[in-house]
């Protein structure tokens, strides 16, 4: 299984949100480079970026995303999301050298851009988010609620060729209290890889993910916190047995 450790950008600078909500933010670097670099060093494979401004429609961290991604590129693989919602900007992010794209409102609200995109980039290049909250998925940062039960966006969007979704619960985004594993493992039903977000705080939470069969995990305040470090957050992710 994959481990992802998080960069979340907003204004520049690497945060996280609780539950999503702005005003709930904690601010960990001035860097995001930087801390790009220190995770390569610990030995992570991919990185997670979120342009957390685009998001949340108040501007945009492409420059820094493309500083970051350019440099590291060549070493790990990156995925990028925030706020990417037409192809003229998923495709600016995949030239800089990201390896997959997540979409996430737009997946929601736009029905023609899914098989637009994946005609365009190819699945492989491709993820969409799934972002629940009280039982519905979550756009435009989260803040607001579309129709959709994420069952029936995962369906969707399978359906119209993707092979990866993001599930974050966002009760549980930046709280320290496990995984929502029980929602990522419903939308294994579509038959689609799925990485799990929000909530992990120990590597038992990534190690009962590994089990679960999920694809991926991405972890972000509990490593910026020092609740474990990003080696044992890997050895986790492997399935081996803590020592």
């Amino acid at each position: 299984m994959d481990l992802f450790p998080a960069i979340d950008i907003r204004n520049g600078r690497v945060v996280r949100l609780e539950q999503g909500e702005p005003e709930r933010q904690t601010i960990y670097q001035d860097d995001p480079l930087g801390v790009a670099e220190d995770f390569i060093a610990q030995g992570t494979r991919w990185i997670h970026l979120v342009d957390l401004d685009r998001a949340l429609g108040v501007g945009s961290n492409l420059e820094v995303i493309r500083r970051v991604v350019q440099r590291v590129s060549d070493r790990i693989q990156v995925q990028v999301g925030g706020g990417l919602r037409d192809l003229e900007l998923v495709r600016s992010v995949l030239e800089i050298g990201a390896s997959r794209v997540v979409v996430g409102t737009a997946a929601a609200m736009q029905a023609d851009l899914i098989p637009a995109a994946v005609e365009a980039f190819g699945a492989e290049s491709l993820a969409v988010a799934v972002d629940a909250r009280d039982g519905f998925v979550a756009i435009r940062g989260w803040t607001e609620l579309s129709p959709l039960r994420p069952a029936e966006l995962a369906s969707q969007v399978v359906a119209q060729g993707i092979g990866t979704l993001v599930y974050t619960n966002i009760q549980r985004d930046g709280m320290l209290s496990g995984p929502d594993l029980f929602g990522a493992m419903a939308l294994q039903r579509t038959g689609a890889r799925v990485i799990a977000s929000g909530g992990v705080a120990s590597p038992a939470h990534i190690a009962d993910a590994c089990k679960a069969g999920l694809s991926g995990i991405i972890v972000g305040r509990a490593l910026y916190e020092g609740h474990f470090s990003l080696r044992e957050g890997l050895r986790a992710a492997s399935c081996a047995p803590a020592r």
